[in-house]
């Protein structure tokens, strides 16, 4: 047998086998096409047999008065439903018999309620009006007769020795076993159409099923045949694509995950491959942004609440400071030790205090910083300095190393100084005030960054995630605003900064922020 005729045959039994999957494919879908509207009308009677139990409940919550709306809604969907069951089909007569059969017990249900609930309420009014005695507790029974007939039952035989045999009661008697047999078809209905989309569902897959089934059947006779473009398209690229379509998905409902890059050069360095990193930097940054986000917002509400709480404190404060610093100095030595100790203990806590609001005040301001260009060196060793003579650095080594040696960036200084002065004071807390304080600062193309390390305790994981939050602290006697200012101001200057800390080995900060050589 020749070659030509080896491929002609090849091509007639791949394509015969193609066309008869194909022609059993498309029966299979339309037959899907059939279920699937059927799974449809199966849903519409279950989202109408729920709104009339819906409508049925605020019926029996709001009768006798206020019924009108209920019940014509109630009527209108038994109709539609009714409806529903005419246009089921041929090929679904049982299922259609059924649910007019459902349909038509519950209308005549609760039809009979209806007619009960009229002439009990007739019946009450009738009472109401021959003794006095009734008429005060009418209202209370005619609320409840429908919630718990019976219970009005047992009070009436009670209290007005209404016989069993008694018109009213007998009627309330009767109306307690209508409205159990309407709840339970109303429960029969919905479980019939459950039933009804459960079958349909089940249709559905069997036939998808079935081709699914073809397919891996029929798939090995002709695969030699397209092996070479299912390896390297369906195997190589729309993999990754699917992958890629479902991350996608699962990034617009807020979960920022990332793809893995295959280490295989012949796969994983095509063009969907640079796609799939370029997707991933995208990741990382979205997930930081919306971290940023949350901080923002949250910084912004805190620091609303802030500045309302400094504001009040601030006046009865500063007569506390003042008062306890005018007694402090017109009673000199001439008074006993104790009130002594406790004046002293009511101005020193009282300078404290001041100093925590000061604080929130100043973060609840957080005023747009004015930029002006700032050598990054000397404003940082100058900070230093200035830091030396308020907190006991005598201990710490502190190194400074700025790559190039000089670096210009665009900044508030005021605010700049202060981002450094809280990391300074940090530092230094948490070595105990002995220890190595180095701080790091390196020009990129576009960015600058300094990196704030030092030796101390480190910070737990735990605290990690909370480091930047206000009023979060770990210290005694801290308030816990510092970081939550040094966030601001960063976030403001549109730069960033992250924490990394292990504990006993040391924390650092790594501040970002826009500038370079570019």
């Amino acid at each position: 047998m020749s070659l030509k005729k080896k491929i002609i045959i090849g091509f007639l039994v791949s394509s015969s086998l193609i066309a008869l999957l194909a022609v059993f494919l498309l029966v299979n879908f339309v037959e899907i096409k059939k279920e699937t509207t059927f799974l449809e009308l199966t849903d519409t009677i279950r989202s109408k047999s729920l709104q009339l139990r819906r409508h049925e409940k605020n019926y029996f919550l709001y009768a006798p008065s206020k019924t009108t709306d209920e019940t014509k809604a109630i009527y209108g969907y038994l109709d539609e439903l009714d409806k529903i069951a005419d246009n089921m089909g041929t090929d679904r007569v049982p299922q259609s018999a059924s649910l007019k059969n459902l349909v038509r017990e519950y209308h005549e249900q609760f039809s009979k309620i209806e007619m009960l609930v009229n002439n009990v309420s007739e019946e009450s009014n009738r009472l109401g009006k021959s003794f006095t005695s009734y008429s005060k507790i009418s209202r209370l029974i005619e609320s409840n007769f429908l919630d718990r007939p019976l219970e009005d039952v047992e009070y009436l035989k009670k209290e007005f020795s209404f016989r069993s045999d008694h018109q009213l009661i007998s009627w309330l008697k009767e109306l307690d076993v209508e409205i159990n047999a309407l709840r339970k078809t109303g429960e029969n209905l919905l479980t019939f159409s459950k039933e009804l989309d459960r079958t349909a569902r089940n249709n559905v897959d069997n036939f998808i099923s079935m081709a699914q089934t073809a397919i891996i059947l029929l798939l090995p006779l002709f695969f030699i045949v397209g092996a070479y473009a299912f390896l390297l398209i369906i195997g190589g690229v729309v993999k990754r694509l699917q992958l890629l379509t479902n991350i996608i998905e699962k990034t617009g409902e807020g979960n920022f995950s990332q793809i893995p890059v295959s280490s295989d050069k012949f796969i994983g360095y095509d063009e969907v491959g640079t796609l799939i990193q370029k997707f991933n930097t995208m990741e990382e940054q979205l997930s930081q942004r919306e971290k940023e986000l949350l901080q923002s917002k949250k910084l912004a509400a805190i620091g609303t609440l802030a500045s309302g709480v400094a504001h009040e404190l601030n006046n009865p404060l500063n007569n506390i400071y003042t008062t306890a610093q005018r007694l402090t100095k017109k009673t000199g030595d001439d008074i006993p030790p104790f009130v002594k100790k406790g004046l002293d203990d009511i101005f020193t806590q009282a300078i404290r205090v001041k100093g925590i609001v000061a604080d929130l005040l100043e973060f609840a301001r957080g005023r747009e910083p004015h930029f002006i260009p700032i050598e990054l060196r000397n404003h940082i060793s100058n900070t230093y300095k200035h830091l030396s003579n308020t907190v006991d650095t005598q201990k710490v080594d502190f190194l400074l190393e700025t790559h190039p040696k000089e670096i210009f960036v665009h900044a508030d200084p005021e605010q700049l100084e202060q981002v450094f002065i809280n990391l300074f004071t940090n530092a230094v807390d948490a070595m105990s005030g002995k220890g190595k304080l180095s701080v790091k600062a390196e020009e990129g193309d576009n960015f600058i960054t300094i990196k704030v390390s030092d030796s101390g305790k480190g910070i737990s994981r735990t605290a990690l995630d909370k480091i930047f939050e206000p009023f979060y602290t770990t210290k005694d006697k801290g308030t816990g605003l510092g970081l939550a200012i040094v966030f601001n101001i960063i976030l403001k200057h549109d730069g960033k900064i992250t924490v990394e800390s292990k504990e006993n080995e040391g924390t650092t900060f790594t501040i970002t922020l826009p500038g370079g050589k570019n």
